[in-house]
């Protein structure tokens, strides 16, 4: 083991919240020791040369909430410095469907809804209403919400000046429409079919489905904000932000390791008195002067790394809940893909569905454990906005699901055999994408003829990259009401507080705290925020 300082944070895990929450730290003056068990930094950020020439981005490639978000603005200078760069394009996201039938919005929301307009009359009308709401009158309690500390005293100075403003009732008519479903809002507000279409998917990448409760809030907001904000990507691959974060943090003092698996987390006392004092690993301690800040799940804080544990706090952890799983497929082209739409092109991220119907009864296929039949996927286009990911003439394509099965009880076509003990292995994983493949046909005529190299992540190898996506759930647990907000991971009788756990100066981040999953970096600016103060200029 290398020689390492007592520091006075220890940072446990090194996805984008231990690196955002070290990174603020560390400028604030703090001395900061992260510790990674992998072989490498960067958690879900992972990027590497699939094919000679072609530099894919494994997992996480998309960066909008992140360059939105608070911790990036204090930092931004830092990691300019160190080289980061985003790039971006005039395009957002889009829809294309088996008929063909597709569109390519503008990253601008009066352009979108104008481009929606014309293909479904009254519905760009509806979005263009729906964005104004979202970014003005409901902007402050909702942004409010999902990016301040849920038991701070800013919260209930946030509720009670909404209160103020919107009285019971209208804090009750917020709240009524947090909770309602996606399919239940868009039968309601939107008049077509594609519209309905267009939006589902959005609802996917949060864990959630069109018919499950808050899903109307979550579609809504992250369609509307990809429209206005785009789809940014690190230029020259994701991985570029784990070294600038690296760098910022090691030239203001701090320590990051990589190899080093955590085994327990030190405390003294008991109870109520019981804190943190450091962590074990390999059998050596490494003290923390001052706190230590985990990036895992609550079954691993819970269930191995903390020896004192509450009743109360065990069952709530052993309760929580995973979601489905997701999977990856990394085409390499050798030339661009000749869409059926050939603006579709231009465009970061298009969906690919039959509709919002057949979007929940993929969710509801994964849900009873089965291969969906006519899956939804994300098909990504870095190299529309970073060619140089690729040679002179060639193409990335970055496919995404996310209504996957954990646990395997057949497939709904009767086409894909499944194993025995219910298991993603090399066979089913390699049939889930050659369905994809077949299925990328119909908007992409002779599109196989172009691939290069194929590479395929089952939900298997998910967990494999990052022990934190149980089962393949790239969120962490799922973002249902009862694991949300105040309630994410959980409430146990008053003795966990959203990141402040029962232990004293050790707090809980990561996809599995609140805000829940996405690249902001959210939870770890929340607690460094906590811990350190920014340095005076």
């Amino acid at each position: 083991m290398a020689t390492l300082s007592n520091p006075q944070v220890i940072v446990v895990g090194s996805g984008m919240n231990s690196l955002m929450c070290a990174a603020l730290l560390a400028v604030r003056g703090k001395s900061v020791l992260v510790l990674e068990r992998n072989d490498r930094l960067g958690g879900c950020i992972r990027t590497e040369n699939l094919f000679e020439g072609y530099t894919h981005d494994l997992l996480s490639c998309w960066y909008s909430l992140f360059v939105g978000s608070p911790g990036y603005q204090e930092l931004e200078p830092f990691l300019k410095k160190q080289g980061l760069e985003f790039a971006q394009c005039d395009y957002s996201t889009g829809l294309v469907q088996p008929s063909g039938k597709s569109i390519a919005l503008k990253r601008d929301i009066a352009q979108a809804a104008q481009q929606l307009e014309s293909l479904a009359p009254g519905d760009g009308v509806a979005f263009r209403k729906m964005a104004d709401k979202l970014f003005t009158e409901d902007a402050a309690l909702t942004f409010g919400l999902l990016g301040q500390n849920p038991y701070s005293g800013s919260m209930l100075k946030l509720l009670f000046s909404q209160w103020r403003q919107r009285g019971v009732d209208g804090l009750l008519d917020f709240a009524k429409s947090g909770i309602e479903s996606f399919r239940r809002w868009s039968e309601r507000e939107l008049q077509h079919d594609f519209s309905r279409a267009l939006m589902a998917p959005w609802v996917l990448h949060t864990g959630l489905g069109p018919d499950e409760a808050s899903s109307a809030l979550i579609g809504k907001l992250t369609f509307a904000a990809v429209v206005a904000g785009g789809m940014p990507v690190v230029k020259g691959g994701s991985y570029r932000i784990v070294e600038a974060f690296t760098k910022v943090i090691e030239q203001h003092g701090g320590q990051l390791q990589t190899g080093m698996h955590v085994e327990k987390i030190m405390t003294q006392g008991s109870g109520k008195n019981s804190r943190a004092t450091g962590v074990m690993v390999d059998g050596q301690m490494i003290h923390a002067s001052e706190s230590v800040v985990c990036n895992v799940t609550p079954t691993q804080l819970y269930g191995s790394l903390l020896d004192d544990v509450s009743p109360q706090v065990m069952q709530s952890a052993k309760g929580y809940r995973y979601g489905r799983a997701g999977m990856q497929i990394h085409f390499a082209l050798s030339a661009p893909p000749p869409w059926c739409n050939p603006e579709l092109i231009n465009v970061p991220l298009v969906h690919f569905t039959e509709s919002m119907e057949q979007v929940c009864l993929s969710v509801t296929q994964a849900n009873n454990g089965l291969l969906p039949d006519k899956p939804t996927f994300g098909i990504g286009q870095p190299t529309a906005l970073d060619p140089s990911r690729a040679p002179d003439g060639g193409w990335i394509l970055w496919i995404q699901m996310q209504e996957l099965p954990r646990y395997l009880k057949g497939d709904a076509a009767g086409e894909i055999s499944i194993p025995d003990d219910g298991r993603w292995n090399e066979d089913v994983r390699e049939a889930v994408a050659d369905r994809i493949q077949q299925r990328l046909e119909l908007v992409m005529p002779g599109f196989s003829s172009l691939i290069v190299g194929r590479k395929a992540i089952s939900p298997a190898d998910l967990e494999n990259y990052n022990c934190n996506l149980v089962g393949g759930d790239p969120y962490s647990g799922t973002c249902s009401p009862d694991q949300f907000f105040w309630l994410r991971p959980f409430a146990a009788s008053g003795q966990t507080k959203t990141h402040q756990t029962a232990v004293k100066n050790l707090f809980h981040i990561g996809a599995s705290t609140h805000p829940g999953p996405g690249l902001s970096g959210g939870s770890g600016y929340l607690v460094a925020q906590k811990l350190a103060t920014k340095r005076r200029k």
